[in-house]
């Protein structure tokens, strides 16, 4: 047996989907305005999890232009049919619904199928017994009442020409009447029905997961009359677990069932970690899956019929000797192709110190991994020669409007070290102290909602910032969006064009 622990993918890692192929399971999760996208984890055992790529990984299959920084990729489905996997999702600004292939879950990765005539969103694929594709998506219903109106609808897809074949037929409506967001559908097959699993109440305090069947693909579907299946909205806002939904099933080659599903961990009352990756077991009573038997809510903890295969590890000390970059690390929206080097000096990571901002809706000089709980230190090693008005540095992001920077930076005559705290686009200097160095230690460490900032100049003992800054900001409720915080190394000449460069010897995320 292998003990498992909530969430099983910490931190950002929004909207998960699964799948098993033979004796492995596969999940893809929803990346919105980062490059690369989708990333792909392989696991044996569901609880320990290795990142093995990112499906999207070039421009040419993940065009994210100027999107918002909660547009971009929506809710992947990932599937496997012989030999070839798929992943379907939706780019929001920038091509709506498409469809990449590989043979190996690694890659490579194809470029999109487009799907111009897939409305709507959350996309996902069920193929039936004899082969047949279906195309199983989200848009709002043509003669809706109200704002989150939705149906889900069913239609043939010919995987060889990736168009679709007859009629699209709507199947639900969601299980409340005058839902709101039915969403997120998967479908399934077992003992001869089919079955359509949606998120409803939208990603937030009243989402939950309910299902229907029907003995055709094409319905009439009928509601469980137990919906929702899963749910946290009737705990109130003191659970330590909220906003569960958006759930796909898996089995294991002993025949028991599992669920992987969004869910958020508020720390007073604020979601700093967006939405991450939770685990429930599932069992079948009457032709009806029944999520966590005997509780009927997401566990803290438990046990699988797995022999644990490596154990998570905390955080992460990154250094830069390889040619790539690790999988882990995200950059924001499409990365320039000059903005950062693993090769100029050997063991050192460049970033260009361009014009790009972090405030803005491009590239900037931005690159981190997530934040996975709120108690971390993440540190850098920098080497760098401000200019007026340039800055590098960590930085801790929610948004391009929502974030906290510790940068070294130069201000009229002086060189300084300076803690930005950005709220709604507004910046805000809540420490400076004048520094000069060519060569500095720079951390930051929250520790529930507050953050603190250090700083060790060549060889000198580390000396903490005078601030402590209060991260409620920096949340879901907030901030609003979808995503969860990054944190990283960050460069910017604030509109300027020096064409300087800051130099990082190595980034560390550990979780206290």
């Amino acid at each position: 047996m292998v003990q498992y622990k909530n969430p099983i993918l910490p931190g950002f890692h929004p909207d998960p989907s699964v799948i098993r192929v033979e004796d492995k399971f596969y999940l893809v999760n929803s990346t919105f305005c980062y490059f690369p996208g989708v990333p792909i984890y392989e696991s044996r055992d569901l609880v320990n999890w290795t990142q093995i790529g990112n499906v999207l990984s070039r421009n040419e299959n993940l065009p994210l232009g100027t999107c918002a920084h909660s547009n971009g990729i929506y809710a992947p489905t990932i599937r496997y049919y012989k030999g070839v996997y798929y992943m379907i999702t939706t780019n929001i600004e920038n091509g709506g619904n498409f469809i990449v292939t590989a043979n190996h879950p690694e890659g490579p990765w194809s470029d999109p199928h487009w799907l111009p005539e897939a409305d709507g969103i959350d996309p996902s694929l069920f193929f039936d017994e004899d082969g047949t594709c279906y195309y199983c998506g989200t848009k709002g219903d043509p003669n809706g009442a109200y704002y989150g109106d939705n149906v889900i609808y069913v239609r043939e897809l010919d995987t060889n020409t990736f168009s679709f074949v007859g009629e699209e037929h709507v199947v639900w409506k969601g299980a409340l009447r005058d839902a709101v967001w039915p969403e997120g559908p998967h479908i399934y097959k077992r003992n001869g029905y089919y079955y359509v699993m949606i998120a409803e109440g939208g990603t937030g305090p009243d989402h939950a997961i309910v299902v229907a069947r029907s003995k055709s693909i094409y319905g009439p579907y009928e509601g469980y009359r137990s919906n929702p299946v899963l749910t946290h909205r009737h705990l109130g806002f003191q659970s330590p677990v909220v906003a569960v939904g958006h759930a796909d099933l898996v089995d294991d080659t002993e025949g028991n069932w599992y669920a992987v599903m969004l869910a958020m961990r508020p720390m007073e009352g604020c979601s700093n970690l967006g939405r991450e990756t939770f685990l429930a077991k599932v069992e079948w009573q009457n032709d009806w899956p029944v999520f966590n038997p005997g509780e009927g809510k997401l566990l803290e903890s438990g046990t699988l019929p797995f022999t644990a295969c490596k154990s998570y590890t905390d955080g992460t000390s990154y250094h830069f000797y390889e040619n790539r970059l690790p999988f882990e690390m995200l950059m924001l929206r499409n990365p320039d192709p000059d903005m950062y080097s693993l090769t100029e000096k050997y063991g050192w990571l460049r970033l260009s110190v361009r014009k790009p901002s972090i405030r803005e809706t491009s590239n900037p000089s931005y690159i981190g991994v997530r934040q996975t709980s709120m108690e971390f230190t993440a540190e850098t090693m920098l080497r760098f020669v401000p200019e007026q008005g340039e800055e590098a540095g960590l930085a801790l992001v929610q948004s391009n409007e929502a974030n906290l920077r510790l940068t070294y930076t130069k201000s009229a005559e002086t060189t300084e070290l300076h803690v930005v705290r950005c709220e709604k686009g507004q910046e805000t200097i809540v420490a400076n102290l004048p520094v000069k160095s060519e060569r500095i230690k720079l951390r930051l460490c929250q520790r529930g909602q507050q953050v603190r900032f250090f700083a060790a100049l060549d060889d000198q003992p580390e000396q903490e910032l005078p601030a402590v800054v209060d991260a409620h900001y920096l949340c879901t409720e907030r901030a609003g969006g979808f995503v969860g915080c990054t944190v990283g190394m960050y460069a910017s000449a604030n509109g300027r064009d020096n064409g300087n460069k800051a130099y990082f010897a190595w980034f560390e995320y550990q979780n206290l």
